[in-house]
């Protein structure tokens, strides 16, 4: 799946009261991994996001990290994303039997508002 389209949202500086474009890249990571295992998937979906995105203009400026129960949970939200033709990346730990661990997109959509930071 390729990623075609940024999410973006306008932010206005504190400074200057001007505004400007914001590009977010949001990271969905199982929780049910240890910490440091939820850290280096999620580092790994950042590079396959990187790898497979190459009309992306985020341009690495807001990476917001967000978390689903289990496995079960995070294939569910990768349905309810094929439904609504949102796009995103997986990735698969060879190490837990091709599992996906965690996905990223940089579309918002009201699905990632229901889920907690990490």
């Amino acid at each position: 799946m390729v990623i075609a389209q940024v999410a973006i949202c306008l932010i206005k500086s504190e400074k200057n009261g001007k505004t400007r474009l914001m590009k977010k890249l949001y990271i969905i990571v199982r929780k049910d991994l240890t910490t440091s295992q939820m850290a280096v998937q999620a580092g790994h979906t950042v590079a396959q996001y990187l790898l497979h995105s190459h009309f992306s203009r985020w341009q690495n400026e807001t990476l917001i990290y967000l978390g689903v129960k289990n496995l079960n949970q995070l294939e569910k939200l990768k349905c309810k994303l094929d439904i609504e033709d949102i796009n995103y990346i997986e990735f698969r730990e060879p190490d837990l039997n091709n599992e996906v661990t965690a996905i990223a997109s940089d579309i918002t959509c009201k699905h990632f508002k229901r889920l907690n930071l990490l």
